[in-house]
């Protein structure tokens, strides 16, 4: 079974302002609840074929993997697959102007392999809520800048 989870919130600041922290992957731990650390194999900023360790922890369970960048599109799109990791997710992220901001979108799919196939719906169940409860985290880090 596939995961596929997708999220959206208006974010009141312009587009370059929300895509030039969310896009960093280096910012990740400042507004994802779950990602503990990320350390860059190549050198930042970002680009097509950049690689970073992400650890996270979700479900109690202590995560590391690798991502790569697979699709960059500054300030509109940018797109992340793992290289390495528990299983084959990809990251989608996209920025759109809007009149009140900016509308941000997360999506996060992939297959579970293993055990992990069985647990896919509580899976994408968590996957979802925590990723509301981070792009209230990104609005809020944008405040206190």
């Amino acid at each position: 079974m596939e995961v596929d989870v997708a999220v959206e919130a208006v974010i009141p600041y312009s587009r370059e302002v929300v895509a030039s922290f969310a896009g960093d992957p280096s910012n990740a731990p400042q507004w994802y609840a779950d990602i503990v650390s990320v350390s860059w194999h190549t050198r930042p900023p970002v680009a097509v074929g950049s690689r970073m360790d992400f650890e996270a922890r979700f479900l109690g369970r202590r995560l590391r993997y690798t991502y790569e960048v697979v699709e960059l599109e500054p300030g509109e799109r940018l797109v992340m697959r793992t290289a390495d990791g528990p299983f084959p997710m990809e990251t989608t992220y996209t920025w759109e102007s809007v009149p009140d901001g900016t509308r941000m979108r997360l999506r996060n799919r992939g297959a579970p392999t293993g055990f992990a196939r069985i647990g896919a719906p509580v899976m994408a169940k968590a996957m979802k809520s925590a990723m509301v409860k981070d792009l209230a985290r990104l609005t809020e880090r944008l405040e206190q800048r």
